[in-house]
């Protein structure tokens, strides 16, 4: 499907989560003196900005990242790539996850993206050329496949779909399996969203139950966006977890704790 925009969730409590997470792991990652291919598989436009009529349309960043990301550590590297991007591209600025990426990657590492949609695809063409990444117009979990196993092998893979097709739960687990099987070195990130509906929860047990190595599982809670808005909360499923993972979740699910009442004293 061709109808989802970041644009209108960009900067949210589960980006906070996500993002956070991920610059946590890179930063394990290209600390040491080995390169390295990122690859993501539902990319959006990359760079966001909060200002737009879109974004402020559905306030989702202002009880996100612009109310809670300076409560991670100064030197965490979340923080770090925000205020680098903010520096490059204004203060309202917002990074999506290519970029939080090319904030952190060395020369030598490779990035290579994937955005069916047609608006966005260029767009993140546009923001990522100055980092030499690979982008393709193509269906992301198509690209999962066939972009692995990359060179540099070693890795990691972000799979973040809009789950949209309602399909994806079911398919991931199976889809996940392949590409480990075919590259299993790499670290697998999938993203996925807490509902209240409970729609994730077959899919989180059928990848806990596959005995993939060093999986680790972070779920962190928030209140809903909005009135009526389904998803109350965001959830990380990685398998071969760089060292820390875990710790680095349990820290920042603790930014998440309390936060009912605290975002409920906003409205």
């Amino acid at each position: 499907m061709l109808s989802y925009q970041h644009i209108y969730h960009a900067g949210n409590m589960a980006d906070l989560h996500k993002h956070a997470l991920l610059a946590a792991m890179l930063g394990y990652m290209t600390a040491k003196d080995k390169p390295l291919s990122y690859i993501e598989t539902h990319a959006g436009r990359g760079l966001y900005d909060l200002t737009a009529p879109e974004a402020v349309k559905t306030g989702e960043a202002a009880a996100g990242v612009l109310r809670l990301a300076d409560r991670l550590e100064a030197d965490h590297p979340y923080r770090r790539v925000l205020a680098g991007v903010r520096d490059r591209y204004g203060r309202d600025a917002y990074p999506g996850s290519p970029l939080i990426a090319a904030g952190m990657l060395r020369p030598g590492d490779r990035i290579t993206l994937a955005e069916l949609h047609p608006r966005e695809f260029a767009a993140l063409s546009a923001t990522m050329a100055p980092y030499g990444a690979t982008c393709r117009q193509e269906d992301g979990l198509h690209l999962a496949l066939s972009a692995t196993p990359p060179d540099p092998r070693r890795g990691l893979m972000l799979i973040d779909p809009s789950y949209e097709v309602k399909a994806d739960y079911a398919a991931l687990p199976p889809l996940i399996a392949k590409v480990h099987a075919k590259w299993n070195v790499g670290v697998i990130a999938l993203w996925y969203p807490i509902l209240a509906t409970g729609a994730h929860r077959p899919m989180v047990a059928a990848l806990q139950a596959a005995g993939f190595p060093k999986a680790v599982t972070s779920e962190v809670r928030f209140p809903p966006a909005r009135e009526g808005h389904g998803m109350t909360g965001s959830g990380m499923f990685i398998l071969n977890a760089p060292y820390g993972t875990e710790s680095e979740a349990a820290r920042i699910a603790g930014l998440f704790a309390g936060l009912s009442q605290s975002i409920s004293g906003l409205r």
